[in-house]
């Protein structure tokens, strides 16, 4: 599957921004409402842009709803889901209850789902506990498009670090299976991670990566990441951070990235008519034909 080159993000809607405080908090103000975030969706349609990458954060699940609720107008809408969002199970398990958490998140009977939670956490069966995790993550997006599922880059990049790699191929096994998507991974060092997925026989995996002019947030160098997109290695690279938060100019850092033919997607965030439709004139003009 061929994924879309333009990619919008969602961390303007939930208020993270790398450069500014304020910025942030004018941000929150702005998308204190979920039908702020439809509108900039509604934006980016109109605009070209078709995917949407964005965390399982609870308000996404309203996102969904009116998705599903309008299938002509978003026909050819995809989302691509990042998982986990650690918060919001915390905050559940507070306001819920460990139960009321499970009922609330995972499909299926509560007492089967209980059990076998609970049989997997005393044998220690991760890869069973990783597909509850998965299936609760993906509740939401029941009835919608939903071609990549991606592990966010805190668990991948903990994963490879614990040397715990089958749990990378489980979830790519998993998503495959059950959602007939392809698996995706955020890390902040891609390089490694081609390489583990080379070895494991992870085939052609989509990989979400920082990659800039100025190697920002590039482990272990902006030199290794060169060398690896201009190989013959098979993945498929998503470019992130591509202005370094805030550090290049559009024009600039999209034409650092596009240079790579590698490069399938790239993905950024923005909330206005203008920056939207500027980034996506570039990288359609800029990246591969």
């Amino acid at each position: 599957m061929m994924m879309d080159k333009v990619i919008l993000g969602d961390n303007q809607f939930f208020a993270v921004n790398h450069l500014s405080d304020e910025r942030s908090r004018q941000q929150a103000i702005r998308f204190k409402e979920n039908q702020a975030i439809i509108d900039v969706l509604d934006i980016a349609i109109d605009c070209g842009v078709n995917t949407f990458m964005c965390t399982t954060h609870d308000r996404i699940a309203s996102i969904c709803d009116h998705v599903r609720k309008n299938p002509e107008k978003y026909k050819d809408f995809k989302f691509h889901p990042c998982m986990p969002y650690a918060h919001k199970y915390a905050n559940a398990v507070t306001e819920l209850g460990i139960i009321g958490t499970l009922k609330a998140y995972i499909p299926g009977n509560i007492l089967s789902v209980a059990s076998k939670a609970g049989i997997a956490y005393m044998r220690k069966d991760f890869p069973s506990l990783m597909e509850l995790l998965v299936d609760a993550e993906m509740k939401m997006f029941a009835g919608t498009k939903t071609p990549v599922i991606f592990l966010q880059n805190v668990i991948t990049d903990m994963l490879m670090g614990l040397g715990m790699r089958e749990l990378l191929v489980h979830f790519a096994e998993y998503v495959k299976k059950k959602y007939n998507a392809d698996a995706g991974f955020i890390t902040m060092n891609m390089p490694h991670l081609v390489d583990l997925c080379e070895e494991e026989g992870i085939k052609n995996p989509v990989i979400c990566s920082s990659i800039n002019k100025i190697g920002f947030r590039m482990s272990p160098s902006i030199e290794k990441y060169e060398e690896y997109l201009r190989s013959d290695k098979e993945f498929r690279p998503i470019a992130m951070q591509c202005l370094a938060a805030g550090a290049l100019g559009a024009q600039e850092a999209m034409e650092y990235v596009c240079q790579f033919p590698k490069i399938e997607s790239v993905l950024f965030g923005a909330s206005s008519r203008a920056h939207i439709q500027q980034n996506y004139d570039l990288i359609n003009s800029l990246l591969r034909p």
